[in-house]
């Protein structure tokens, strides 16, 4: 099976070849790291051999963010060890080799026997940690047969992926049975683990890591623009972040209908991919708007404009300048993004109404008056509501932060759970090669 497994995915990426060729030109996308991701390890990588090493992937951003408290605690309870850290996009490398240093970090590796064998010959991992839902079979196979421990943390299984699963189930519960820990987000996510083949007593409810992140540090920016708009009087500020092909274009013409009655009003826009900045601009200009792009911005009047962030890691630290933030990837199909990153200022929130990726998170801060969920027709009334009723925005905003101080601690129960696992005794390689 692993075979096939292998051959298909070989399959998949020939066929898809000329779309991945099409992105690297158009757009630079995939080419960093290329050589790692088919197997050449890095030289800051290679020379780390004979270390004792725990390997860590986060695919991008969002699980950077999420699983960096976890990374701070294993080296803090493991100081004897290098934690290294895996990353999928490029965006994700960026932001990892911040926060951990670039010397720790490195991109994982394709799913293939070839690609990943010299990573695990140089590193020799005591522990692989999984992000999310990354159930990656060859990965997940030579892990367990180079004898380290392995655990998914703040893993879920979205509404999306799991009848994709579901087709699995003649195979997945033998790429499972691999894992020796899995740590859900909610029960429910637990029950999904368990029903597409993971072992009940290998899988246990800790929380969201999500619920963790503590505000990032500010960058110079944030403060630049705050004395901007103070020193203008411009508000409200409305925060428009990781936004998708076709919600720009209803969140600019929410702005238009909110300019008359607030000429100083200012509309930041952040796009969820770097590729897209330039198609934003160009529709920024097309509908008449008078803009400024934060990789030009020089300190200029920006009251009664679009602001857009063009920049990778901001937004996070924006969202407390927001009068309004807005979560998008949600006015489209495409399940939304986290809210939990304005909220963290105590700041009112408002997503559309396709939250399935954030489910359990949307429709707990629903139930705590904590979020308003809005479509299309929607949007520019609910932004203008809020605008003219400053006692609902301040409550709106304070339910958000309660709900989310209310869930905290994942952090804690799931590195507990890893420090259990390292204490015990090593899977015996040996007897996985033969099992396998």
């Amino acid at each position: 099976m692993v075979a096939l497994y292998s051959a298909l995915l070989a399959l998949f990426l020939l066929v898809t070849l000329p779309y991945w060729l099409l992105q690297m030109l158009r757009h630079g996308k995939y080419r960093a790291g290329l050589r790692q991701r088919f197997g050449a390890v890095p030289s800051h990588i290679a020379r780390l051999k004979g270390e004792r090493t725990i390997w860590v992937h986060a695919v991008s951003v969002g699980e950077v963010v999420a699983s960096s408290s976890v990374i701070d605690a294993l080296r803090r309870e493991f100081p004897a060890h290098r934690v290294l850290v895996s990353t999928t996009t490029s965006t994700g490398q960026k932001l990892a080799a911040r926060k951990f240093g670039a010397g720790n970090v490195f991109y994982f590796p394709l799913d293939f026997a070839f690609a990943l064998r010299p990573y695990f010959n140089a590193l020799r991992p005591e522990m692989c940690v999984l992000a999310e839902t990354e159930f990656w079979p060859n990965f997940l196979r030579l892990a367990r047969q180079s004898g380290a421990r392995i655990a998914v943390i703040n893993c879920r299984i979205s509404d999306r992926s799991l009848p994709g699963y579901k087709r699995l189930h003649f195979w997945l519960p033998k790429v499972l049975s691999n894992v020796d820990l899995f740590l859900t987000q909610t029960e429910e996510d637990r029950r999904r683990l368990i029903e597409i083949g993971a072992s009940p007593a290998k899988a246990a409810v800790v929380g969201n890591l999500k619920f963790d992140v503590a505000p990032p540090p500010a960058p110079v920016i944030v403060s630049s623009l705050r004395a901007a708009f103070d020193q203008e009087h411009a508000t409200p500020v409305l925060v428009c972040g990781s936004t998708l092909e076709n919600e720009e274009g209803l969140l600019l013409s929410a702005f238009r209908n909110i300019l008359p009655t607030h000429p100083k009003a200012i509309l930041i826009l952040a796009p969820r991919h770097p590729e897209r900045f330039a198609a934003v601009v160009s529709m920024i200009g097309e509908l008449g708007f008078r803009m400024c792009r934060r990789s030009l911005w020089g300190g200029e009047s920006l009251a009664g404009s679009v602001f857009l962030l063009d920049s990778i890691g901001e937004l996070a630290a924006i969202y407390s300048l927001a009068t309004i933030a807005f979560v998008g990837g949600s006015l489209v199909p495409r399940g939304g993004h986290n809210i939990l990153e304005p909220a963290l200022y105590g700041v009112p929130v408002v997503t559309g109404n396709h939250y399935e990726n954030f489910r359990e998170i949307v429709e707990f801060f629903l139930s705590r008056n904590a979020v308003r969920v809005v479509g299309m027709a929607e949007l520019a009334l609910v932004f203008m509501e809020l605008i003219e009723n400053p006692t609902e925005r301040a409550t709106l905003g304070a339910n958000a932060l309660a709900a989310l101080e209310s869930q905290r601690g994942a952090t804690t129960r799931t590195v507990s759970a890893l420090v259990d696992l390292m204490s015990k005794p090593k899977p015996n390689a040996a007897s996985a090669r033969t099992a396998r």
